[in-house]
């Protein structure tokens, strides 16, 4: 330990240069982050007749943005629907992901480089919406939500990153069980699947961000007003919340308008914000390992 400490390198004027030059791109970039977050926050608990500042906080805090959103019928139906597409979606994606990742990253598949070669086909050269569209409703998927759990069921990206993480674990264990007349199967759930804890959070992950977030399927294959999720809901309160539909059933309300967009965008963005430092210290092994094929 000592000869390691005393054998580094002194730093010199362009290492510090270029550490400085790293640590204030990442201000900028945290800065320009934090921003929009905080003037949201702040807007959404401002009372109604307090003007709201970017950089001061109001003088009197109040949720009631908060609690008249969650009073709204179509607000706490829409957030039924994201985690019923959430859910579902991860659900559904995961499984079919594992399934296919762990056979092509066998090297003794048969057709294994023929196999992949198709999936990679269909992520560089898409078949476009429309035949999308006519799919779905010829298997009478529309205002189903099977249209988005089938539609977003593999990402060939997330499909290849574990596959790649499958391929860096020891074959040795595998053998080992292999020799104790343990099935394909057997050694997935009971071997594999414990060492892939860290790629499995990383693309559920993934998987539960867009499908939280998926706005434009839902608009394309719903018709029923019922079935949208939050997106979709948050795009109609953005956009007509002054319009005069919305302004009728909102005309006793005691917050300030500015402040209902403001706690909307809240409330869509915090179930992800939760889950996140949950993982967080999976993520970068899950992502890093899965990416780098040794």
């Amino acid at each position: 330990m000592e000869d390691t400490l005393t054998s580094r390198k002194p730093r010199t004027r362009d290492d510090l240069l270029f550490d400085g030059l790293i640590n204030g791109i990442l201000l900028f970039v945290l800065i320009v982050t934090l921003i929009p977050l905080v003037y949201v926050v702040m807007v959404s608990v401002t009372p109604m007749g307090e003007k709201s500042s970017l950089f001061l906080p109001p003088t009197q805090w109040s949720f009631s943005a908060y609690i008249e959103l969650l009073k709204q019928p179509a607000m706490l139906r829409a957030g039924l629907n994201s985690v019923i597409i959430t859910v579902g979606g991860v659900l559904v994606s995961m499984i079919v992901t594992v399934l296919t990742a762990y056979p092509l990253s066998r090297r003794d598949l048969p057709g294994r480089k023929i196999i992949s070669g198709l999936i990679l086909f269909t992520f560089l050269f898409n078949a476009g919406l429309i035949p999308l569209y006519l799919v779905i409703r010829d298997l009478g998927l529309i205002n189903s939500y099977w249209a988005l759990l089938l539609n977003g069921a593999v990402s060939v990206y997330n499909l290849f990153v574990m596959k790649n993480f499958f391929e860096n674990l020891p074959d040795s264990l595998e053998e080992a069980a292999r020799i104790d007349g343990a099935s394909e199967l057997q050694i997935l759930w009971h071997i594999v699947m414990p060492l892939s804890k860290p790629i499995l959070l990383t693309i559920g992950l993934f998987y539960a961000v867009t499908s939280w977030n998926n706005f434009f399927d839902p608009i394309l294959f719903f018709s029923d007003r019922e079935m949208m999720p939050l997106p979709v809901i948050l795009r109609d309160i953005l956009t007509g919340l002054n319009s005069a539909d919305y302004a009728e059933s909102t005309s006793n309300t005691t917050s300030h308008p500015e402040a209902l967009k403001m706690a909307a965008v809240v409330l869509t963005t915090l179930p992800m914000l939760l889950i996140y430092p949950w993982i967080q210290k999976y993520f970068t092994r899950g992502t890093l390992t899965g990416g780098v094929k040794e």
